[in-house]
């Protein structure tokens, strides 16, 4: 639900031109969400490591995904807030919808 909510939003934004504001506490708190996430998803793989345990490494490994989907979302705020280009922010929005539909596959019908 939540990709096809953002696959229209995205869609709508970009189709109608619309000019999101950028919002410096968002950026701020978007960055920190990034930093935090990859911050724990090493202490977990190395944890996972030293442990021999292969849920936290996988645990791991899902965190650096969560690292990775706030880090888009920041480049497209940063984006738009430094340089103008308003149509990074939806683009990121896609990012987070192709992730979100291939984790659906791979949930629902076993698909990489």
């Amino acid at each position: 639900m939540l990709a096809a909510y953002l696959l229209v939003q995205s869609t709508w934004v970009l189709v109608a031109g619309f000019r999101p504001h950028h919002s410096p506490l968002g950026i701020a708190w978007t960055a920190v969400t990034a930093a935090v996430m990859f911050a724990l998803a090493f202490g977990k793989a190395r944890t996972g490591a030293a442990l021999d345990n292969p849920v936290l490494k996988t645990e791991g490994r899902v965190t650096l995904i969560d690292g990775l989907l706030a880090a888009a979302v920041l480049v497209g705020l940063v984006l738009n807030s430094l340089a103008g280009l308003w149509w990074a922010d939806p683009l990121a929005g896609y990012v987070l919808v192709y992730y979100a539909v291939r984790e659906v596959k791979e949930i629902f019908f076993g698909e990489d």
